[in-house]
């Protein structure tokens, strides 16, 4: 496969990569407040994102891809407030473990990748175009 065929691929798989950890970041930022339903229950865990580099056979380009989805494992946050309906026998809510602005920074790289991503696909896009006139005779 040639080079600009290449470059699209491996934009397109760092765009679905990039996509889902926007995916997952909001998801955490969305339950950065969730406590369990019911005393002593546990609250939002923070969900991680891993990426692994596959080579591709047909374009010999390495590919970014979600290689899984986890959990954070890091403590819950404790609080005391004996009348919410989520505390323990000792008054303590737990919080989930997920820090807003960790996941802000999180938002704002991945955003940032998913952008250059897709300035590298309409820049390749473009190239092919400009090739294809050429081969057409039209300048």
């Amino acid at each position: 496969m040639d080079a600009l065929g290449a470059a699209l691929k491996i934009a397109g798989s760092g765009l679905e990569a990039q996509s889902t950890r926007l995916r997952i970041v909001s998801e955490n930022l969305a339950n950065a407040q969730a406590t369990g339903n019911a005393a002593g229950a546990a609250p939002y865990q923070r969900k991680t994102i891993s990426f692994s580099s596959e080579l591709d056979r047909v374009s010999g380009a390495n590919l970014l891809h979600v290689s899984s989805i986890g959990r954070d494992s890091s403590a819950f946050n404790m609080e005391y407030d004996p009348g919410n309906p989520a505390a323990d026998a000792e008054g303590n809510v737990k919080h989930p473990n997920v820090n807003v602005l960790v996941e802000l920074a999180d938002m704002r790289e991945a955003n940032r990748a998913y952008e250059a991503d897709l300035q590298v696909m309409k820049q390749s896009r473009d190239l092919l175009s400009m090739t294809i006139d050429l081969l057409k005779g039209n300048p």
